[in-house]
């Protein structure tokens, strides 16, 4: 699984940026969010993107990210049903990480609904699915700010999740070891965890 992709920025548009690494050219699909980041660089300076693999019968896609929250965005829209990446990549180019996190808090249908492809039965849906999963995420994110142990954490929980447990289950887990014992380690909690799945 690749986590990011740093290197010369070779290429750029609003839907894609090729990033050479080591003479690889690697194209990744963007969103209009982190295109305005990329453009700010410019062409010829060093770049770094958070990856999500989408690998299917017929093609291996790649997905950029300027920011890990901008893809936690998008990995929570293609959880809901009916939205697939190029709809995520829609709604994450009409509105920020956070101003999609609020729109979900708030309810906020209409503007779901103002993006291309995104009729009134999807932006409900996206809200209903994804309403408790954002809160969970901004609370643990509160606490693990307060936690010096914030990458043990989130190394721990990407291992639980790459096990194949829901990231809702495993956060709520680790929130709950950590919030006990601050200064476990990532075997420790691991090992932990999975006692409490």
């Amino acid at each position: 699984m690749i986590e990011y992709i740093k290197g010369e920025l070779v290429e750029l548009n609003p839907a894609f940026a090729v990033i050479d690494n080591h003479g690889v050219g690697y194209m990744l699909n963007i969103s209009l969010s982190t295109f305005d980041s990329l453009s700010q660089a410019g062409k010829g300076s060093v770049a770094k993107l958070y990856v999500h693999e989408a690998i299917r019968e017929d093609a291996h896609l790649l997905y950029g990210f300027f920011s890990k929250k901008e893809r936690e965005a998008f990995l929570l829209l293609i959880s809901v049903s009916g939205v697939g990446p190029n709809i995520a990549r829609m709604i994450l180019s009409s509105m920020s990480a956070d101003d999609f996190s609020r729109a979900i808090a708030g309810n906020n249908v209409a503007l779901f609904k103002a993006v291309k492809g995104v009729g009134a039965k999807t932006a409900q849906r996206i809200i209903v699915d994804l309403k408790d999963k954002i809160k969970l995420a901004d609370d643990t994110l509160l606490e693990k700010a307060d936690l010096a142990a914030g990458e043990t954490f989130d190394e721990a929980l990407a291992a639980l999740v790459m096990l194949g447990f829901s990231q809702q289950a495993s956060q709520k887990a680790l929130k709950s070891l950590f919030s006990s014992n601050p200064t476990l380690n990532v075997e420790q909690a691991i090992k932990q965890a999975l006692k409490m799945m």
